[in-house]
């Protein structure tokens, strides 16, 4: 809620803002997320106690959930989870470096090759890794401007790569006094095995810790033989090879060697982007930092379910938290589309060329619209982030699926696009991905 000169005021119910504005009281300010400006009130005639922000960072997503705080009760009032596309950077990143170094190979007139004796200054990181914490920050400088953010909480960390990768004992002062205090391997073998047992999918059961290769048969403990079998299957496979006990399953087999040997990619983007997230807050707002055990601990003696947004309100030194919120609003970083003009072929060769104009009849590929088609078999109200056409036959990408060919005259514009593509879940939801 914002007071009638654009300030930020205390958040409100969804019911009171619609009473607010079916009295006239408010006009809407932003659709996504639904923001409302007060006409009748300024910032100095009003009570603000402020809020305050949990990040819950992630590789692939990062939970923000913004609570009031009031003698260690929070109650949320807002959760975003932030869906990253730094996979997506990574690959457009290696095809444009594919496609240099062929024309580089071949007898074409081009650029010589740069040489490594380039610095980079310090702190520097990938595209791909400062996408992650350039769009968390951003969400969180949007946040501030529609609410009055005191504070802001972020989670460590779980988990030291470095460590892990070394393939240290799972018992023993030297690695319980390393980095990994509190949270160990365990910890780490049940977010990447996704708390089910690897050989029958068994979830909210007691879950062992299982060599895949035996330690009797010379097997390690290095992760990449480890992982989370219940009672009844670590029985039954006792010292066998995991080959000889999935001899007549063998789909599981190579979906669990798979896992096994799958990188710590997600990891070690989070521990490389910690600190550079920590210090962009920091510079913005007064920033606490937290560890993921202590999450763990204030999310469980709450009762509640691991999500990231749900991990991000417990965040932080609290006692109770005594309200969520049951709807979760997903932005889906979707970019603003790309400045080339071509389409490359597979060799990296113009394929054909693409318009020089954006806008076609008002709208522009990535604009939040709603389209009312009285008749026909499109027949319905379609709300979604629209993709323009110069015929003037529109797409809409819905949370049902996409919706092609919308003549231009049935779209009403909610927003412009901004990059992000929303949708809305349920609270309560977890999600599979780091």
């Amino acid at each position: 809620m914002l007071d009638k000169h654009g300030y930020p005021l205390q958040p409100c119910t969804p019911a009171r803002a619609r009473k607010l504005l079916t009295k006239g009281r408010a006009v809407v300010h932003r659709h996504t997320p639904f923001v409302i400006r007060l006409k009748d009130r300024s910032i100095d005639t009003s009570e603000v106690d402020g809020v305050e922000v949990g990040v819950d960072p992630g590789s692939q997503h990062t939970g923000i959930a913004m609570f009031t705080a009031q003698a260690g009760e929070r109650r949320a009032r807002f959760a975003i989870r932030l869906d990253h596309r730094g996979a997506t950077i990574r690959k457009v990143l290696q095809q444009r470096a594919a496609y240099r170094r062929r024309r580089r190979t071949q007898n074409l007139r081009y650029r010589k090759p740069r040489f490594f004796n380039r610095t980079r200054p310090s702190g520097w990181l990938p595209p791909s890794l400062l996408h992650r914490v350039a769009t968390t920050v951003s969400w969180i400088d949007r946040i501030a401007r529609w609410a009055p953010v005191q504070a802001v909480h972020v989670e460590r960390v779980a988990f030291d790569t470095h460590a892990l990768a070394a393939g240290k004992p799972l018992e023993g002062v030297e690695y319980q006094l390393g980095t990994l205090h509190g949270t160990e391997v365990r910890e780490y073998l049940l977010a990447k095995w996704r708390r089910a047992c690897a050989y029958c999918g068994a979830s909210g059961v007691p879950l062992n810790i299982d060599h895949i290769h035996p330690r009797s048969r010379g097997g390690s403990d290095r992760l990449s033989n480890l992982t989370l079998a219940c009672v009844s299957c670590n029985q039954d496979k006792g010292n066998q090879p995991v080959e000889d006990f999935l001899a007549c399953k063998p789909e599981l087999l190579a979906k669990i060697l798979a896992q096994a040997k799958a990188p710590l990619r997600d990891a070690a983007a989070v521990q490389s982007t910690r600190w550079a997230l920590w210090r962009a807050l920091d510079d913005r707002f007064p920033a606490h930092v937290a560890s993921g055990g202590r999450t763990k601990w204030n999310r469980t003696r709450n009762h509640l379910p691991k999500t990231h947004t749900l991990d991000a309100l417990a965040v932080g030194k609290l006692d109770t938290i005594t309200e969520t919120v049951s709807i979760v609003l997903v932005a889906g970083c979707a970019g603003r589309g790309t400045r080339a003009r071509t389409r490359p072929d597979k060799y990296g060769f113009p394929r054909l060329r693409m318009p020089r104009r954006k806008l076609y009849f008002g709208f522009q590929t990535g604009d939040f619209a709603r389209a009312i088609v009285p008749t026909g078999k499109k027949q319905g109200t379609h709300i979604g982030r629209v993709a323009a056409r110069t015929n003037g036959y529109f797409n809409v990408m819905t949370v049902h699926g996409t919706v092609q060919g919308v003549h231009h005259r049935h779209f009403r514009l909610l927003q412009r696009a901004d990059g992000y593509a929303y949708t809305k879940q349920k609270e309560g939801r977890a999600s599979s991905s780091a």
